[in-house]
């Protein structure tokens, strides 16, 4: 019997609750998928996002939580 076959026949047996804290655990143990395309955009918003922090452009993080509908949303 394989490994993965072992691994399956164990998971089989586990409770709900221990099969979902399994998959939480395997999914955090994948790699981020994200072409250089999309992580240079990323990286261009976080460098414009940290300069409007600077020059004071920020929104005061108690006011956040009341602002999440609105930006969802555009």
């Amino acid at each position: 019997m394989s490994s993965v076959m072992e691994i399956q026949d164990a998971i089989e047996k586990l409770s709900p609750r221990e099969k979902s804290s399994l998959t939480v655990w395997l999914e955090s143990q994948e790699e981020p998928v994200m072409s250089e395309a999309e992580e240079a955009a990323l990286l261009a918003r976080l460098d414009k996002a940290a300069r409007e922090l600077e020059a004071g452009k920020g929104v005061p993080l108690e006011q956040v939580p009341g602002m999440v509908s609105q930006w969802v949303t555009r």
